[in-house]
């Protein structure tokens, strides 16, 4: 919901235009409301229309398929088709998109006999596709379609058709692929998420396929691969304040850890705890470690993997972890992002 000061932002930015064109904005912004309810009410129907049947028969040549799961479109389609071949390949079932137009010309040779075809259309009459469908029938694979159509020439040759059922797109002149493009990437992500659990493929093989982003670091990389260790000040009980403050002087952790004999720690001292100590007494010589540092902290096993790092701290509410091996000893920090 917009605040006030949006909606004086908001007619401040067009009191420049002409009152025709100011009128005409003022209808719009209020249709895209409408927009987002059309395209919801669309994936409702859809969720309550659907042939169970027919995914299952769907699903079960997915799984069955020996090979890829080829993803064929063109125009909007074919960026829809691209997604889905991408959600696909990374939740654990082989995948990879074909252009239809680079099909006719040689790449039908990426297909194999262990392949199964998902070709996607509203209109099942998309020039491209139609001419593949003699060769594909040839080769003798699957054909698994989304379409609107299930009387048209796609569905017809289709061996399982996944129909896009809509009354009209959200575009005005019900013209431009809109809402058929919503419903097309939900039958798609419905495909994928139903493949992915009968495949009982999890968040660690998710990660496989993600070592990149922020969910492989967190299931594959351990605390050992990313923990501060040499800027990190590892310092006896016995140090006095003067000597602690120099060690963590521009240190990056901003902690010290305090270890006893075994290299085992036995107490932390974070910059603001020696802030406060540095300003309560005046015998920076006299007073040490051990006095001043905290005997509460969370400690992580090093070979463990960041995600256990992470639910730690968040359990804990702590902002670092003191890690250590497999003795106890110390051997570095983590922190969130390290």
């Amino acid at each position: 919901m917009k605040s006030s000061a949006d909606e004086t932002q908001s007619r401040e930015n067009i009191i420049d235009l002409p009152n025709s064109v100011k009128a005409d904005l003022n209808d719009t912004l209020e249709n895209i409301g409408a927009s987002f309810l059309k395209q919801g009410q669309a994936l409702e129907r859809l969720s309550q229309t659907y042939d169970e049947n027919t995914y299952r028969e769907a699903i079960r040549v997915a799984l069955q398929t020996r090979g890829h799961l080829i993803v064929i479109g063109m125009g909007k389609s074919g960026h829809v088709a691209r997604k889905i071949s991408a959600t696909l390949a990374s939740t654990g079932t082989p995948s990879f998109f074909l252009h239809p137009a680079e099909a006719s010309h040689g790449d039908l040779g990426m297909v194999t006999a262990d392949d199964t075809l998902l070709l996607i259309s509203y209109s099942g009459e998309t020039q491209e596709i139609v001419q593949l469908l003699p060769s594909l029938k040839a080769f003798g694979n699957k054909i698994v379609s989304i379409t609107g159509a299930k009387s048209s020439t796609l569905g017809r040759a289709s061996d399982v058709v996944l129909e896009i059922p809509i009354a009209e797109e959200v575009c005005p002149n019900n013209l431009v692929p809109t809402t058929s493009i919503v419903v097309t990437v939900a039958i798609g992500d419905a495909l994928a998420i139903s493949l992915m659990q009968l495949r009982d493929f999890h968040a660690k093989d998710f990660a496989r396929y993600h070592p990149g982003g922020s969910l492989g670091r967190r299931l594959l990389m351990k605390v050992e691969d990313v923990m501060l260790t040499s800027s990190v000040p590892v310092v006896s009980p016995g140090m006095v304040l003067l000597e602690l403050a120099a060690e963590m002087a521009g240190g990056p952790a901003g902690v010290a850890v305090v270890v006893d004999d075994d290299k085992k720690p036995i107490g932390v001292v974070t910059k603001g705890q020696l802030g406060v100590a540095l300003r309560v007494t005046r015998r920076v010589r006299e007073v040490a470690a051990h006095q001043c540092m905290s005997k509460e902290f969370s400690v992580i096993r090093k070979n463990v993997i960041v995600d256990e790092a992470e639910s730690t701290m968040r359990a804990d509410e702590v902002k670092f972890l003191v890690a250590v091996d497999e003795h106890g000893r110390y051997a570095g920090i983590y922190k969130h992002g390290d």
